[in-house]
């Protein structure tokens, strides 16, 4: 990796956050459906981030399409329990939306952003959640103070992969494009950030196969702690 990288900055859910963790509440409410339930969940709530942005969210004649991550989230939950035949009652949703901000994060991720601070460089969140779910989630982590900005695409009311979303990281930090190292697990994220000219860093924690749309992304990692090995020897001193 170039020398010449000022800020780090990392996607929230799959790549701080393990998404899939919400199986576990959604086992305890629904047996043996728990996981078919979290990975149609997922499946649909990103589904409806790019519906929302492709159909243009600001909208014509008045209308508005843009929906918040909060939103979209609670009703990809009830498109996926009806999907499922699962009876989804009120309470219920209320425990599987309140368990979403109380993701469990990666064990690695507090040494990793201690450790890159450390060095000098600054860390951001870009995430599709809105600002209210990105503060409770990284509260609850207790990794909220590791970082300069948690940065919202709620700002532009758009969401990822739209070039805006990522804009948002040079005007509030004022950096060039050069200057900055993009983290994400999700490979379309990845690859619309290798597009919008950033390096990126497809954080493969499932050794997913690449996908065969568009550019190959700058770096391949399977762990968090294999970022500091992109920074060199002097991050990974004392790295383990």
């Amino acid at each position: 990796m170039t020398p010449h990288k000022t800020l780090i900055v990392f996607d929230a859910y799959g790549t701080l956050f393990d998404v899939y963790s919400i199986s576990k509440a959604c086992e305890r409410l629904f047996p043996s459906s728990g996981q078919a339930l979290a990975q149609l969940w997922r499946d649909k709530q990103i589904d409806y981030t790019r519906l929302v942005s492709l159909s243009d969210p600001h909208g014509i004649n008045g209308s508005q399409h843009y929906e918040t991550f909060w939103d979209i989230t609670q009703k990809a939950l009830r498109y996926s329990a009806q999907k499922l035949n699962l009876d989804l009652s009120v309470q219920h949703e209320e425990q599987l939306m309140q368990a979403y901000e109380h993701l469990e994060a990666y064990e690695e991720n507090a040494m990793v952003l201690e450790r890159l601070r450390s060095l000098g460089l600054q860390t951001a969140i870009l995430s599709n959640a809105n600002p209210q779910m990105l503060e409770r989630v990284s509260q609850n982590a207790q990794i909220h103070h590791l970082f300069d900005q948690i940065v919202s695409v709620d700002r532009v009311r758009q969401f990822k992969t739209h070039p805006s979303t990522y804009g948002l990281i040079e005007t509030l930090f004022n950096v060039q494009k050069s200057e900055i190292l993009f983290v994400s697990s999700n490979d379309w994220d990845a690859l619309g950030a290798t597009w919008f000219g950033w390096d990126a860093v497809w954080l493969n924690r499932q050794n997913a196969p690449k996908d065969r749309l568009g550019p190959d992304v700058s770096h391949h990692i399977q762990d968090l702690r294999s970022l500091l090995g992109l920074l060199g020897k002097e991050a990974l001193s004392t790295s383990v």
